[in-house]
């Protein structure tokens, strides 16, 4: 077949190892909306089950190490995606992801699949393969593995992924938000290619129709060569923090660096080891012929700054509910998904508080929905005032807007410094703070019914910051939180009590005069 004809591409099965990772978990749906059916390959599948595409794949448990369970994942599977990878699991990583890599490539032999499909490290040219670091080198040799296989093979070499979620561009965001003055590695000025998680995704989608006679890795990334000190830089830009000021020391080994990492940010210390070694080596495309199987549109692949956009929009946009709960889920490859590692998706603070509440759910929605303005906040009223007026001092808007109406919000309104953001009528009340701040807040409110059918109260306060200062601010007033949120919620269960044996009151009251009426 030439390398201008296409095979029947319609309804192809393909098996996706890795879903519940972080290329994984985005390429299913991508799939899905290509029209392909989709087999899932997981060590957990139960990590799957809340995933909205859950109900229109198939899973199967398994590992990529046992030839048993990989050979009964690829029965019927014409594309084999390879998107796991030992990193992280202890200095024997090199002999798991080639033992795994081997028993995939000889199973999809065996079972007649008609592609692997592998996404690997972008490699330096003309460096030695034993200088390279182990991370890079162990995703070399399984790109390799695959190209030697008698199964046609992708191998798509990224560097820099940007996209939350990504370790690579946690690592980055963490740095730059957390350290207006960073004392960093010799490896800042080491040059790299990032590329949009939306641009890796479409590649990898778009190589399941690749001819049959393409067997070949192809170098991907987007248009911008920057270094890591010019990406933590636009990063600042991008995310409207202050200037850096970035100071490169020589001394750094890549394991200080790893710890140094660990240290400042969360991404654990054994994985930011193989990524810090892996910045020795400047990572470039020597080549862009995927575009010759998957053609970029217009404007594609993303310049840096718009893929970093993209990434921190959910942010940006205080769509909260959509990372950190699973109450709803992203629309977007580059957004946070629920399975993402809990340091993935930068920093969120959060003060949750639950009560049970000797009162209906209408009684409990009733005070929620009536909170504010003249009703107050039901704790602490000085603290209240006096941040009212701290705000005002630094040209907020303070407390003095009130709110629209006594009894009902609506989305949109004003309500003292915040604004509703959300309101689901007798369950939940988001609230986005106005006020001036070194971040983002949010105060929700739920009236909920418990397992037992009892009426419960819950309340988180949110807060992401904003460089150094916002986490500053967090933990200056944190101390405050069990007097300011804790006495809220408490208030706001007592009232609803109240106000539920004042309506029994008044109905036994009526009921008793109705007969000298």
């Amino acid at each position: 077949m030439g390398t201008n004809e296409r095979r029947d591409t319609a309804g192809l099965h393909c098996l996706v190892t890795g879903a519940s990772g972080y290329i994984g978990g985005r390429l299913v749906p991508e799939l899905l909306r290509a029209g392909h059916r989709v087999r899932c390959l997981a060590r957990t599948p139960r990590k799957l089950r809340d995933h909205p595409w859950a109900g229109d794949v198939e899973t199967v448990q398994g590992d990529v190490t046992d030839t048993d369970s990989v050979a009964a994942a690829m029965r019927g599977i014409d594309v084999a995606y390879y998107l796991v990878h030992a990193l992280g699991t202890g200095s024997a990583f090199e002999d798991t992801d080639r033992r795994a890599a081997r028993v995939f490539a000889e199973q999809a032999h065996a079972a007649g699949v008609r592609r692997i499909v592998y996404l690997g490290g972008l490699t330096p040219p003309n460096v030695p393969e034993k200088s390279l670091s182990p991370h890079l080198r162990s995703r070399a040799e399984v790109g390799r593995i695959f190209l030697d296989a008698p199964v046609p093979a992708t191998v798509l070499r990224a560097a820099v992924v940007i996209g939350s979620g990504s370790a690579s561009f946690e690592m980055l965001r963490y740095l730059t938000e957390r350290l207006p003055v960073m004392v960093t590695p010799s490896w800042v000025h080491t040059r790299t290619q990032p590329i949009g998680v939306r641009d890796v995704l479409r590649y990898l989608v778009g190589s399941a129709t690749m001819p049959d006679d393409v067997d070949r890795a192809f170098d991907i990334g987007g248009p911008d060569v920057l270094t890591y000190r010019e990406m933590m830089c636009r990063y600042a830009v991008v995310a409207g923090l202050p200037r850096r000021l970035i100071v490169p020391v020589p001394v750094l080994t890549p394991r200080l660096s790893s710890h140094w990492v660990g240290l400042v940010t969360p991404v654990p210390a054994a994985l930011a080891r193989p990524l810090t070694e892996s910045l020795r080596h400047e990572v470039v495309c020597q080549e862009h012929d995927i575009a010759r199987y998957v053609p970029d549109p217009p404007g594609l692949p993303l310049p840096f700054d718009e893929a970093l956009a993209l990434a921190l929009r959910r942010v940006r946009e205080a769509q909260v509910a959509t990372r950190w709960s699973s109450a709803a889920l992203p629309g977007a490859p580059s957004d946070p998904l629920p399975t993402d590692p809990d340091w993935a998706g930068g920093s969120l603070y959060q003060d949750e508080r639950q009560l049970s509440v000797d009162a209906s759910r209408t009684a409990l929605w009733k005070v929620i929905e009536g909170i504010g303005g003249d009703n107050g906040w039901y704790s602490f009223p000085l603290a209240w005032a006096v941040r009212g007026w701290l705000d005002r001092f630094v040209g907020g808007v303070g407390l003095r807007r009130g709110r629209r109406d006594a009894e009902h919000l609506r989305v949109g309104d004003s309500l003292d410094f915040w604004r509703v953001e959300e309101i689901e009528p007798g369950r939940l009340l988001r609230l986005r703070a106005e006020m001036r701040l070194p971040g983002l807040a949010w105060l929700e409110m739920y009236a909920e019914t418990d397992s037992e059918g009892r009426t419960r109260y819950r309340q988180r306060a949110l807060f992401h910051p904003r460089g150094l200062l916002g986490h500053a601010y967090w933990w200056s007033v944190s101390p405050f939180h069990s007097v300011v949120f804790g006495g809220m919620a408490r208030n706001i269960t007592q009232a609803a009590a109240k106000g539920m044996s004042a309506h029994r009151g008044s109905s036994h009251g009526d009921h008793a005069r109705s007969p000298r009426r």
